[in-house]
């Protein structure tokens, strides 16, 4: 079993989270790649059975410009066979609260096995942990379910 964190972030809130969920991901014994979006290669998309994405939203709940061509990939590729959950932080300040991990969401959903969404404000705290965990659980339970 192979997974991918794939994300961006700017604050570094996002990161953070990444980096938790990679650690829990770790420890249930699944091969794990943590991927800026900046290393993302299109193509190995298809060599994963697991892949979440974590984004922070832009501007108006708005996909960030560096995201949209993972957002195609989903889109264009055959990937009906990858589980996927989506995570993300953000200011619930904003009228959009993580927009874009609504976007991704709703896309995945159509074009993957979409498992779980994980929102969190601001900077990942203690109490967030055991959503982590719940969502890393999601995740791996979810793939058991497709093969």
């Amino acid at each position: 079993m192979k997974a991918a964190i794939i994300y961006t972030s700017v604050t570094g809130n996002t990161s953070t989270l990444a980096e938790i969920i990679h650690d829990k991901m770790e420890k249930r014994d699944i091969d794990t790649d943590l991927i800026p979006i900046e290393d993302f290669q299109p193509h190995l998309l298809k060599q994963y059975d697991i892949v979440a994405v974590g984004t922070y939203s832009w501007d108006n709940g708005d996909l960030p410009m560096e995201m949209e061509d993972l957002f195609e990939s989903f889109e264009t590729a055959d990937l009906k066979h990858v589980t996927t959950g989506v995570f993300g932080t953000g200011d619930s300040f904003y009228p959009y609260y993580c927009g874009a991990v609504d976007l991704f969401r709703d896309m995945l959903f159509v074009h993957t096995n979409l498992a779980v969404t994980l929102k969190v404000e601001l900077t990942p705290q203690d109490d967030d942990l055991d959503r982590c965990e719940k969502f890393c659980d999601r995740l791996s339970k979810e793939l058991a379910v497709v093969s």
